[in-house]
């Protein structure tokens, strides 16, 4: 585990919103300060999501090209061990109450891996494209997207799929609010809501004109969801009660995780910057520059830090650990 020096890391062209100020990560000023480049030896190819045991404060990375899943122990800025020879994997989950991994893959299928050696329990078979996941903290059980149009929900105790909600497209992120769930389908121009516990769909929220709806994210509070669109940059936030607009804005390009965080909307993009957006009411920019096709990352809101994954390019692939500045810098 090493401090980088400071560096100088040329913005990319387009790749914040116009309105935004952007900053190097190393500037004092920044919004979101670089702590540390954890190196990901032997990766290439594209980066997916990730997942987080707070307990250990173990990072797990799905590694898309690599076709491989690298556990990163935090305290040491390490790799620790790596699950490999997997097809695609997309969607990473870390379920607790099993001290189990579970990985979601480009041929449909999710395994999972025991935390204590990462040796594969068991594997299920959920047709082709199985995708973005997250865990029920409800009740723990695990929710895939997956395929032509369908979210499974599979009990991890038995590795079993107790529940399915069909859709009209394939999903890509989602957001789970109680029973309640919000799915982005970019492929029917749709946001569909739908009621998990029972496997039906409530409504289903056009798009419009905007389309490239892959990432989503619900506040703390569960009052508001933000949807990034790709065609045109743009971030809508919605009331996830009424599903009215609450605003928009444009943001930078290829937008693939976001998160709200204190009064921001955090959004990070592969065009080669993470924007933060006001979203208290002014709706404010500014920007931090990254590398293009730094696209996904992960959130920590009780440590205040943002994890995004750097691809192998202009240099090796790695984390990024970038620490939230004071509200007072965010403010000049």
């Amino acid at each position: 585990m090493k401090l980088l020096s400071v560096l100088f890391l040329p913005l990319l062209i387009g790749a914040c919103s116009a309105d935004a100020r952007t900053f190097d990560p190393h500037d004092p000023r920044s919004p979101l300060h670089l702590v540390r480049s954890i190196g990901l030896p032997h990766v290439s190819g594209r980066i997916d999501h990730m997942a987080l045991d707070r307990r250990s404060k173990h990072l797990f990375v799905a590694e898309y090209g690599n076709g491989s899943v690298d556990e990163i122990d935090l305290g040491l800025g390490k790799i620790v061990g790596r699950i490999a020879g997997l097809h695609e994997p997309q969607g990473v989950a870390w379920l607790p109450r099993q001290q189990e991994i579970a990985v979601a893959s480009g041929d449909g299928l999710v395994g999972f891996y025991r935390g204590s050696d990462r040796q594969q329990v068991a594997s299920l078979k959920l047709g082709d494209d199985a995708d973005n996941v997250r865990v029920d903290e409800r009740n723990g059980n695990l929710v895939v997207g997956y395929g032509s149009g369908a979210l499974a929900v599979v009990d991890p105790a038995i590795h079993r799929v107790i529940r399915q909600l069909r859709l009209p497209g394939h999903p890509e992120a989602f957001e789970l609010l109680g029973g309640r769930v919000f799915v982005n389908v970019p492929d029917a121009r749709a946001i569909v809501i739908g009621d998990l516990d029972h496997g039906r769909v409530l409504t289903k929220l056009s798009t419009g004109t905007r389309f490239g709806n892959y990432p989503m994210a619900a506040d703390a509070s569960g009052a508001r969801i933000a949807v990034a669109y790709r065609v045109p940059g743009t971030l809508s936030v919605m009331d996830a009660g009424s599903g009215a607009s609450v605003y928009s804005a444009a943001i930078c390009g290829d937008a693939d995780d976001l998160y709200f965080h204190r009064d921001q909307v955090v959004v990070i993009c592969g065009s080669g910057a993470i924007e933060l957006i006001d979203n208290a009411g002014a709706h404010a920019k500014m920007a931090v520059a990254t590398q293009r096709g730094a696209r996904t990352g992960l959130l920590d809101p009780a440590a205040d830090k943002l994890y995004v994954a750097v691809p192998a390019g202009r240099t090796a692939a790695s984390i990024w650990e970038l620490s939230f500045g004071e509200v007072q810098q965010r403010s000049r």
